[in-house]
């Protein structure tokens, strides 16, 4: 397990309880004390925890999750931006994965491609998706989830599993340098992580808003995805981040 995994899983078991102990985490990850000693200072510097004489407690993760309706409008220009630019990145023939969310909703309408194929987990995208001819569509079953209209669980995942796709087109509502992609909820996690394993391009479609937010649930690391697709360029050194890792940013 790499250090930013362990470190966001220690984050995620702290904001779970109302404190841990060192001895308790080395024990868990199999790692020694001093190890965790430096992930929880990396930590408390970061803002998530604060230390204690031992262990550590909760500075709070974000756990906060808005509904699909109270995102639909904020950052909308931005959102249809990216998924104007994600649109373009589709060619005929291709086979994708859309996931669900208010970033990837805006992807569809830009598409001109021909001749494509469709998965996605996301009852609103495929009702959108239903009044078009010209795609082909199929979607995951599933758990819904009401906050999000997001499918979930080991049916969207099984599902997920048959196929082998081009491309993913994923939301996430965290992005950072330090602690990768996260989001609210395991389930959501647990299904975007599905995705990403069967493309063989994956592209991450986040606003502005969305960076150096960190979420309860771990995605991947950032070196996991090949695109970043966001509405305007990051700063300088963030960028040359992306480059040095393979990830190439679309704005």
């Amino acid at each position: 397990m790499f250090a930013e995994e362990r470190r966001l899983k220690i984050a995620e078991i702290i904001n779970r309880g109302d404190s841990v102990k060192v001895s308790q985490l080395a024990k868990k990850f199999n790692v020694s004390e001093s190890t965790i000693r430096r992930d929880l200072d990396e930590l408390e510097k970061s803002g998530v925890i604060l230390r204690t004489h031992g262990g550590a407690v909760s500075k709070g993760i974000n756990r906060l999750e808005a509904t699909f309706i109270e995102k639909q409008d904020k950052y909308a220009e931005e959102k249809d931006k990216i998924g104007k630019i994600a649109a373009e990145e589709i060619e005929d023939g291709d086979t994708i994965i859309l996931d669900s969310g208010t970033t990837t909703w805006h992807v569809p309408k830009y598409i001109e491609a021909k001749n494509i194929t469709i998965i996605t987990n996301s009852i609103a995208l495929a009702y959108e998706l239903s009044n078009r001819n010209d795609i082909k569509v199929i979607n995951t079953g599933g758990f819904i989830r009401s906050n999000t209209k997001a499918q979930v669980g080991p049916i969207a995942e099984r599902t997920i599993k048959q196929f082998r796709v081009d491309k993913v087109f994923l939301g996430a509502n965290g992005v950072s340098l330090k602690f990768g992609i996260t989001t609210p909820t395991l389930e959501e996690a647990s299904v975007k992580q599905s995705m990403i394993d069967v493309a063989n391009k994956v592209y991450l479609l986040v606003d502005e808003s969305k960076f150096e937010q960190v979420y309860f649930s771990w995605i991947c690391d950032l070196n996991d995805i090949d695109y970043l697709v966001t509405n305007k360029e990051r700063p300088l050194e963030e960028m040359d981040y992306y480059k040095n890792i393979g990830v190439k940013v679309l704005s």
